[in-house]
């Protein structure tokens, strides 16, 4: 398996959407109710990239054996960096490769001291 961390304007944007609107996904995204449109694939990704021009780090996009698995990474909130990490259901599994290149990359390269993660309610096998 390969991992390959790209940013979000790479993704297919009918890619992203139809990872937003997965059943199982939107499950595990208590903040999300309405249904993800192209425009909103649009303001979303625009939205991860002023991240990284105005802090010089934000989600990544995800591609695992060169297919689009998800979306994650660090973004600030509120002075600390924040994780997020969005699954297809079809990678689940293999969330925890991708977490230890996050981590590698934020406690190495980033030099980062810490980072907030928060699990929705719906996370019960942690």
């Amino acid at each position: 398996m390969t991992v390959a961390f790209k940013r979000l304007t790479e993704v297919d944007k009918a890619d992203l959407v139809d990872l937003m609107n997965h059943p199982l996904v939107r499950r595990q995204m208590p903040l999300t109710s309405d249904n993800f449109t192209e425009e909103d694939a649009q303001n979303f990704v625009a939205g991860k990239e002023r991240l990284w021009d105005e802090h010089g780090y934000g989600p990544w996009a995800f591609f695992v054996d060169d297919r689009f698995s998800g979306w994650g990474g660090l973004q600030p909130e509120g002075g600390d960096a924040d994780l997020g990490l969005v699954l297809h259901p079809n990678y689940w599994g293999r969330g925890k490769a991708i977490y230890d290149e996050i981590m590698r990359q934020a406690f190495g390269e980033m030099g980062l001291s810490s980072v907030i993660v928060l699990l929705p309610p719906s996370r019960t096998r942690v």
